[in-house]
């Protein structure tokens, strides 16, 4: 073996450290692909697709993952990739009886949906509701800016739905946030975007930047003129819910803050966390309808790569949990994705607010694992963190 296939053998088999305990932190369970609606920056392709988990993969993904003991004392399960409540209700109660017969007794499970709002009801909200199920809501603000990307797969508004079914979460009394997508549009109308979460009594917000992944190309143009426009919008939303104190939570400003200000955790028998989870393995375990398994970044799942057999590391129904950090496909991945976190600690001023960075953009931007800085990046990172040690008034 020459030096060059020898050096890259042993970065591959030290990508992972031996021993290798995995710890699971978020466990994402696709239900079904199927979407009820058709935005226009969705990145999965398989949207269309009716296909929904059957009893035997859920069986499988929870006995083996509660036997592995790579759970400690608390999951967060996500049940998101498609829209969840095209399901009936009668669908989790039966997916949750099935968890709880393989729950460790001190283990708490903490469920969350995020869901378009569309198709919602009084049974929804009473389910939400009894079993303390955190609920996200996608809407991206007001109907003429809504029904910019969020349509109807008839290329109808999806506006009147989606309120009605934030209007019943209220009156239902279950608690939720909301996830907006920011377009160019958008950006330019932080005041629209205030003002509608306000109206509807909306108090917890978290936005999202319109990111190339999977099959989407984003309309955002990487570069100065959007990274400043992203900074300028968070900038202007904040002073205004800080002035009027009626949006009391902007999750990338707390995150944020809390990235800057706060020292990492140092453990006694360990080095800190990055706090990134997206680049350690296992801590994000995605698993699909069909029960493939991936990690790192959840859009990695669903997503075509013959260098990484589509990101996919095993399968609850055929492999042993055992062998999954063994896996040759997560030992390539993960020396590459390695790689580029080392090449954003060696380069990247930012790199203790980040971490490394997140594998799905830099694949999407860059083409590969192993890079470092991307428009995402500069955005809501490098972006953020100047804007939370200046101040929302800053010049």
């Amino acid at each position: 073996m020459d030096n060059a296939r020898r050096s890259s053998a042993h970065q591959r088999d030290s990508a992972i450290p031996k021993p290798f305990q995995p710890t699971v932190r978020l466990l994402i369970v696709q239900p079904t692909p199927f979407c009820n609606i058709n935005c226009s920056y969705c990145y999965l392709s398989s949207r269309s697709s009716r296909a929904t988990i059957d009893d035997r993969t859920l069986e499988n993904l929870f006995a083996k993952l509660f036997a592995s003991g790579w759970v400690r004392r608390r999951l967060d399960l996500a049940w998101h990739a498609g829209e969840p409540t095209v399901l009936p209700v009668a669908f989790y109660q039966h997916a949750f009886a099935i968890m709880e017969r393989h729950r460790p007794g001190n283990l708490d499970v903490c469920h969350s949906f995020q869901t378009n709002a569309t198709l919602l009801t009084k049974a929804w909200c009473g389910f939400f509701r009894d079993a303390g199920i955190r609920v996200g809501v996608s809407v991206d603000g007001p109907k003429h800016i809504n029904d910019l990307s969020r349509v109807s797969r008839s290329g109808q508004s999806t506006f009147p739905r989606v309120l009605a079914g934030i209007r019943l979460l209220r009156e239902e009394r279950v608690p939720f946030h909301v996830i907006t997508v920011l377009t160019g549009e958008s950006m330019r109308s932080a005041r629209a975007l205030h003002d509608f979460y306000a109206a509807e009594g909306i108090e917890h917000v978290g936005f999202n930047v319109d990111e190339s992944e999977g099959e989407h190309v984003s309309g955002l143009e990487p570069g100065p003129a959007s990274w400043r426009a992203y900074k300028d919008f968070l900038a202007e939303f904040w002073s205004i819910a800080a002035r009027e104190g009626l949006v009391k939570s902007i999750r990338e400003i707390d995150y944020m803050v809390r990235a800057v200000y706060q020292q990492p955790v140092r453990r006694i028998d360990a080095a800190p966390r990055r706090g990134n989870m997206l680049v350690e393995p296992f801590a994000v375990l995605n698993v699909d309808h069909r029960g493939n398994i991936a990690t790192f970044s959840p859009e990695l799942l669903g997503q075509v790569n013959a260098d990484y057999n589509d990101y996919i590391i095993g399968n609850v129904n055929t492999d042993a949990f055992a062998a999954l950090p063994h896996s040759g496909v997560l030992a390539k991945m993960s020396a590459d994705i390695e790689a580029g976190v080392e090449m954003c600690r060696a380069r990247c001023g930012y790199f203790h607010v980040c971490g490394g960075g997140e594998p799905v953009n830099k694949m999407a931007e860059n083409g590969t694992f192993v890079s470092d800085v991307t428009s995402y990046c500069r955005m809501t990172r490098m972006g953020v963190a100047d804007l939370v040690t200046t101040g929302p008034n800053a010049g």
